[in-house]
């Protein structure tokens, strides 16, 4: 592998100032490798400011039917963590950082230590990884930081402020908000209380703070502006994906509601 990773550059990218910055998600091996490949270089043409790229896992906890029914695609077509980071070189090789999203079994079964060296070699930026709480983070999360990979945690809807502190002294690169309980899907709204949320982490940390969990429309992109410096999209594109349609227009709908 062959891709330089610059250190810093997914924290920069999703700086959003007065706006919102986007970063849609495709799954490593769906619909196949060259096309999830494919995908991600046209994100990035579309004006992703990160790419998330998940890896199929067969018991994904957060993941709501849509992500759940092409990760298992993913995964009958043999896509395990190496050929993730593969595609995760190709995306990364547009210049946009990529982001991977895993659950903590398939870095455990691979070897954290070999893991983040060889996601670091393929390019990606950083980690997120639900299923790993902060309190058990260790040894996962320095094999993560000294291959210079940003570790990325999840703060939820009932977290309270002094776990949030805590969450956000352990990220590096961004704060990822779940706006909703449950586990991920297109929403027709926005969950109550997402704005209160949000406005508690970045009391609590000068980190970009994403917003990701039922994101579906451009509507939710704006009203999001302001409140959070990026937003992540992931089932209303797959969804997409899986009646055959093309997901790009939908994508750059949401990068112009970004501005």
């Amino acid at each position: 592998m062959t891709v330089t990773r610059v250190a810093g550059r997914l924290q920069a990218a999703l700086r959003a100032g007065d706006g919102i910055t986007l970063v849609p998600y495709l799954m490593a091996g769906y619909p196949d490798l060259e096309g999830s490949a494919r995908l991600g270089r046209r994100y990035a043409e579309a004006g992703a400011s990160a790419i998330e790229i998940g890896i199929p896992f067969s018991d994904p906890l957060a993941d709501g039917p849509v992500i759940q029914r092409v990760g298992q695609s993913a995964l009958e077509r043999g896509t395990g963590v190496r050929q993730a980071l593969e595609v995760t070189e190709a995306v990364a090789a547009t210049g946009v950082p990529v982001v991977l999203m895993t659950y903590v079994n398939p870095v455990l079964a691979y070897g954290a230590r070999r893991f983040a060296a060889d996601a670091a070699a393929a390019g990606a930026s950083g980690v997120i990884v639900p299923d790993l709480p902060v309190e058990e983070a260790e040894p996962t999360a320095s094999w993560l930081r000294e291959a210079g990979l940003d570790t990325v945690f999840l703060v939820a809807p009932t977290s309270p402020d002094e776990r949030i502190a805590r969450i956000v002294r352990s990220s590096s690169g961004f704060v990822y908000c779940v706006t909703l309980r449950g586990v991920t899907g297109a929403r027709t709204e926005l969950a109550p209380g997402l704005e209160e949320l949000l406005a508690r982490v970045r009391r609590a940390t000068d980190l970009p703070v994403a917003a990701g969990f039922g994101i579906s429309r451009p509507e939710h992109v704006r009203r999001l502006r302001g409140r959070a410096d990026a937003a992540v999209v992931a089932s209303a594109l797959l969804d997409r994906l899986l009646r055959g349609e093309d997901p790009i227009q939908l994508l750059e709908a949401m990068v112009a509601a970004c501005r």
